[in-house]
């Protein structure tokens, strides 16, 4: 699919792309950080339709969302291509150790050699988290690594 980048001077940037269903829609990301979601006229290509506007909170939720089955797609891919390379899921129970405390303090990368690259929490995804985010219990960490790192990040996580 491509996607046109245009500058609007002052305001942000909008992107475009034609949809499966033919339709126009363009984002426009306002340098405040809000957003607003349009649909192009068929008839007329310069005539913009909003449909909706979004707060910076909001777009960031929508692109949890809509990032989440394809972060774990794209790890799955990643598996396929790496040799000894695996993707697994590690639930943090309300018995761990580490619930409530930060992720760095499992020091789960230095111990393993595997790394936690999401946090699934409810119908929330967190990619790539900070050292510092609060592991709470029921999180599903997304875990890249060997077989042995990831079981090794488990034992440190359930224990």
């Amino acid at each position: 699919m491509d996607v046109n980048e245009v500058l609007l001077p002052g305001v942000g940037l909008r992107y475009e792309f034609t949809n499966a269903d033919g339709d126009r829609i363009g984002i426009v990301a306002r340098r405040e950080g809000s957003f607003e979601v349009i649909r192009y006229a068929a008839d007329d290509p310069d005539e913009a339709q909003p449909l909706f506007r979004l707060t910076t909170a909001e777009a960031d939720t929508v692109a949890e969302i809509l990032g989440a089955p394809r972060i774990a797609e794209r790890f799955a891919d990643l598996t396929k291509e790496v040799p000894g390379l695996s993707a697994g899921q590690v639930v943090v129970p309300a018995s761990s150790a580490h619930a409530g405390k930060p992720l760095g303090a499992t020091r789960a990368r230095t111990r393993t050699g595997a790394s936690i690259v999401a946090i699934v929490r409810g119908d929330a995804v967190i990619a790539s988290p900070a050292p510092d985010e609060l592991l709470q219990t029921g999180d599903v960490l997304v875990v890249i690594g060997t077989h042995d790192g990831i079981n090794g990040i488990r034992q440190i996580i359930e224990s």
